[in-house]
């Protein structure tokens, strides 16, 4: 028997220490000095097209005040700008979602039906908790 694919084949199935930099001295991750690990940061995009979609509004946005730069000038989409960023601090008490709905008017996404009007939008879900405490957390009164 060859001694010499003996050997690398126990070289091979060896696990080396500090390979994964999650991993602590035992092949378990450090909890302690590297948080919680959470498996939805890591996860990559399962389909083209879902990025696409994430930041659609985004690219939407830029494509319009880019259309709208060069048909009325610089002032125009600076304002746009400005009143989507006022529409935006328009909110209700942290307790209760808001609906944002002077920036669906400002969009024009007021008149349109989406997947979110029909079976909700994930990230609008129902929030439980005491309005007291997350008021004051909101204002910054907790730490």
């Amino acid at each position: 028997m060859n001694t010499r694919g003996l050997r690398s084949q126990l070289k091979d199935s060896v696990p080396v220490t500090g390979f994964s930099p999650q991993a602590g001295s035992y092949g378990v991750p450090d909890t302690l000095r590297r948080g919680f690990s959470s498996v939805k940061n890591e996860l990559l995009p399962s389909h083209p097209l879902e990025l696409s979609e994430k930041n659609f509004q985004l690219n939407q946005d830029k494509m319009n005040f880019s259309t709208l730069r060069s048909i009325q000038g610089l002032h125009a989409p600076l304002k746009l700008q400005m009143e989507y960023r006022a529409a935006r601090q328009i909110q209700r008490l942290p307790f209760l979602q808001s609906s944002n709905l002077a920036l669906d008017t400002l969009r024009g996404n007021d008149e349109t039906i989406g997947f979110e009007d029909i079976l909700n939008d994930p990230a609008q879900s129902e929030m439980m908790g005491e309005p007291h405490i997350m008021t004051e957390f909101k204002l910054g009164l907790l730490s």
